[in-house]
């Protein structure tokens, strides 16, 4: 008997329009000499979908396409990768066109309620999403575990790791690892859009992340959280903080959240039963 073979999901068309990351200009520093840097370059990028126009992203332009891909895709306007049939990016307008394959069911009305957030470069996420969390699930902490080494060695990575950030500064990095591979990176200047270009990015080559660390130099909040377990990752690391509401959501999820990690140093706020801690050497005999 022959088995049917299940036809690959088609991927959109996308466009490949990264742009320049920074400008150079020139300053006057604290000693009056006159000197040139480098500063990021932001822009807009106003999203159309089927031609109705949804919102106007702040973005560096590294990966546009994977930007708004993960961006329909975290905001479930989008279920799948495969609803999108195209993303074509035209700079010479700042403009994302979109198509997909079927329309987006009553886009106004999904798109109406918004709830205000903390994020830079994006600064809304809509209402209904937080609805959603009861459906989200994440492997237990048998199959997903994070040794000491591992995290070590991640953030020594991140920390040497040439980056817009190091040259110009006013940016975040996002990165998924997969232990102490990197996987892919990116920068924006809002963490937001750099998560959501992660998941473009997993979309388009069926990333799963439940053997996944997601590291980020943005403040772990709540929307962070939440973006990260969308994407099924149940390790979150970010050389920032973390608020109480981000605490508590990756809590109820299960999460495993590590804090003001650099060096060696780190702060394990949830999750601790994903961790795998280095034993601590005891002291010779004399």
């Amino acid at each position: 008997m022959t088995v049917a073979q299940t036809p690959a999901r088609p991927k959109p068309r996308l466009t490949a329009q990264c742009c320049p990351l920074t400008r150079e200009i020139e300053v006057v520093d604290a000693a009056g000499e006159r000197r040139t840097i480098h500063i990021p370059d932001e822009r807009p990028l106003t999203l159309f979908v089927d031609k109705r126009e949804l919102v106007t992203l702040m973005t560096l332009g590294q990966c546009p396409e994977l930007l708004v891909l993960g961006y329909l895709l975290n905001q479930r306007l989008v279920r799948d990768a495969a609803e999108v049939e195209s993303i074509t990016v035209d700079w010479s307008v700042d403009a994302a066109a979109v198509r997909t394959h079927a329309g987006i069911h009553d886009l106004e009305a999904r798109t109406a309620r918004r709830v205000v957030t903390t994020g830079c470069g994006q600064g809304t996420v809509f209402g209904d999403l937080i609805a959603e969390l009861p459906s989200l699930t994440l492997p237990d902490a048998n199959s997903a575990r994070i040794h000491q080494d591992t995290l070590n060695t991640v953030l020594e990575s991140m920390r040497q790791r040439p980056s817009v950030h190091r040259l110009a500064g006013s940016v975040h990095g996002t990165a998924l690892w997969r232990g102490t591979e990197m996987l892919y990176f990116v920068e924006d200047v809002g963490r937001h859009n750099a998560v959501d270009t992660i998941a473009g990015w997993m979309a388009m080559h069926d990333i799963d992340g439940s053997d996944t660390l997601l590291y980020t130099t943005g403040r772990l909040t709540s929307e962070i959280v939440m973006k990260a377990a969308r994407i099924g990752v149940p390790i979150l690391a970010s050389r920032n903080g973390i608020t109480a509401m981000g605490h508590d959501l990756a809590q109820r999820l299960g999460m495993t959240l590590f804090g003001r990690a650099s060096r060696g140093r780190f702060i394990c706020y949830t999750g601790a039963q994903r961790f795998d801690a280095a034993a601590v050497p005891q002291d010779a005999e004399v």
